[in-house]
């Protein structure tokens, strides 16, 4: 057969089992699956996650689960379940099957007997606390249970009884048996099932005790005829027990496959749906979508494009070793998406009054939606003569090569015409009130006639008449800085991530649908919204500070 190019370590993979012959059983058919806990919602890293093993789907024809791996009924709910399922259709992953591992209970359940009748399982019961006691260290054994060698018989019967529901939260768990000296700590007699007398979200209470997820996952993935489960480089040290469950459990050839690639770290950024779901509770954010989450429901809340994210963690690439990428090349890729897709508008932060004093009347201008798209037309811009224009495209004192206004010299207003500034009022505190122009009648934009007047700097405005009052939300990092291993990411919040202004905006903005993005010249992007007022929140900003 012929196979389709390698082009990162685990296709190279892929390529050398099918080419031994490996899956021929089954037909040659590759299939992976997307195993998310249902306790939180997505964030940035899950992507990368997601691009990883729908790609290995699409490239190889083979098939993919959506699988929530809900084993643990006390932090899981159907709100997570939805947000990840909307979370992936968003960014255009189409899976074959929507599977829970809770939906496999009855049949881990008599896997877990199994390994009792087979001498692979015993009922300790150490309390927690005293398991992780005697498990030992790296460099010395742990010491066995005394409940290590209770027959097959009296090990069935209570655990049974936990099933029953006779013991207390605590009292009692199912571990694998394996080897207390091993030299992974993982191999170490780990528990399989535990009590708790909680009710999940999806059986009720049907259920008391539950699997362990170092259990629970490898077999659902054999459960379901998964070739190769790609997951993060922090399950490396969990492969072992992985194939050990898998081996022990009596699955026929081909079993799973664990595959373990590097996980997706950015600069300045909160990667841990424990540590989001603390900011959440806690309140120092307005939910799991707020603009700043690096979660998906509030990157795509902020207006970031699906491409983008897809775009950006394809740069990044499939990788074994370690790495943190800077944020400022994920912002990159937000903002070459939305340089061809967002149109041109024009809204000012910090607003003062430009009137030109030899303008009379009102006229329509022509203004370019999106000079990146061809075809995309103008649309008309009311001009009555008094603007407003941002504060920081004035100067009192210009420096030197300042392309902007200052009295005596000239600019061109967006789409409009040359102006010069004549005279300043300034106000009793010496801040500029008001900006007097002339206006140069032949520079109008897009006539045919050239004029000799020129201007080296071009500024947007608003048309004082027809402009609209508009709150401007803009963004910082959540966190201050790059992460230090002994420093907790509470040390490093930023409380002034988000900042208010209150401006100006074309009218245009208003009449548009919540959502639309747009490229605000000389600013950012920004993403219209109407909440109690117009609202443009900034997407990412127009400065590129990553280094292609």
């Amino acid at each position: 057969m012929k196979l389709p190019e390698a082009t990162n370590f685990i296709e190279q993979i892929i390529n050398e089992e099918l080419e031994a012959g490996k899956f021929e059983s089954i037909g040659n058919k590759i299939q992976v699956r997307f195993p998310p806990e249902p306790n939180g919602y997505l964030h940035i890293g899950h992507v990368k996650a997601m691009c990883i093993n729908f790609g290995v789907k699409e490239k190889y024809g083979g098939k993919i689960n959506l699988r929530m791996d809900d084993t643990n009924p006390a932090k899981e709910d159907y709100e997570y379940v939805n947000s990840i399922v909307d979370a992936v259709k968003w960014l255009g992953f189409e899976y074959d099957r929507l599977v829970f591992a809770s939906d496999y209970y009855e049949r881990l359940y008599e896997i877990a007997e199994k390994y009792i009748l087979d001498g692979n399982a015993y009922v300790c019961d150490l309390s927690a606390a005293e398991i992780t006691a005697t498990r030992g260290t790296l460099t010395e054994a742990g010491v066995p249970s005394p409940y290590r060698n209770r027959t097959a018989e009296e090990n069935l019967r209570l655990f049974r009884e936990m099933k029953a529901g006779i013991y207390p939260d605590g009292a009692k768990v199912l571990r694998a048996k394996i080897d207390m000296a091993s030299p992974n700590l993982n191999m170490r007699d780990p528990v399989i099932y535990r009590i708790a007398h909680v009710p999940h979200y999806r059986t009720g209470d049907k259920w008391c005790i539950y699997p362990m997820y170092d259990f629970a996952h490898p077999v659902s993935d054999a459960l379901e005829g998964i070739t190769h489960s790609l997951c993060s480089l922090e399950f490396e040290n969990h492969r072992p027990i992985y194939n050990w469950f898998v081996e022990k459990a009596g699955f026929n050839a081909p079993v799973p496959r664990q595959i373990e690639f590097a996980r997706l770290n950015i600069t300045n950024m909160l990667m841990s749906k424990r540590y989001l779901k603390k900011l959440v509770d806690e309140g120092f954010v307005r939910g799991w979508d707020d603009p700043r989450m690096p979660t998906i429901a509030g990157l795509r809340n902020r207006g970031v494009p699906p491409e983008a994210l897809k775009k950006f963690c394809s740069d990044v690439g499939v990788a074994k070793a370690y790495s943190v990428v800077n944020q400022a090349q994920l912002d990159s890729c937000i903002r070459d998406s939305l340089n061809v897709s967002a149109e041109r508008a024009m809204a000012v932060l910090n607003p003062v009054k430009l009137t030109i004093t030899n303008f009379k009347g009102e006229e329509t201008l022509e203004f370019d939606r999106n000079p990146m798209q061809e075809g995309s037309g103008v649309r008309e811009v009311k001009f009555s003569g008094t603007v407003y224009i941002d504060r920081d495209d004035f100067s009192l004192d210009p420096p030197p090569k300042y392309k902007r206004l200052y009295k005596g010299g000239t600019v061109r207003l967006k789409s409009a015409y040359i102006v010069r500034c004549d005279d300043v009022k300034l106000g009793a505190d010496g801040v500029v009130e008001e900006i007097l122009c002339t206006y140069f009648p032949e520079t109008r934009s897009g006539s045919d006639k050239p004029s000799e007047i020129k201007a080296k700097g071009v500024i947007q405005w608003v048309d004082a008449k027809y402009g609209k009052d508009v709150e401007f939300r803009q963004y910082e990092p959540l966190l201050t800085d790059e992460q230090y291993p002994e420093q907790d990411y509470a040390e490093r919040l930023n409380k002034d991530s988000e900042s208010v202004f209150f401006g100006k905006a074309e009218p245009y903005l208003s009449e548009c649908v919540d959502g639309k993005p747009f490229q605000l010249m000389r600013t950012g992007y920004y993403k219209k919204s109407s909440e109690n007022r117009l609202t443009l929140s900034e997407i990412v900003s127009l400065k590129d500070n990553f280094n292609k």
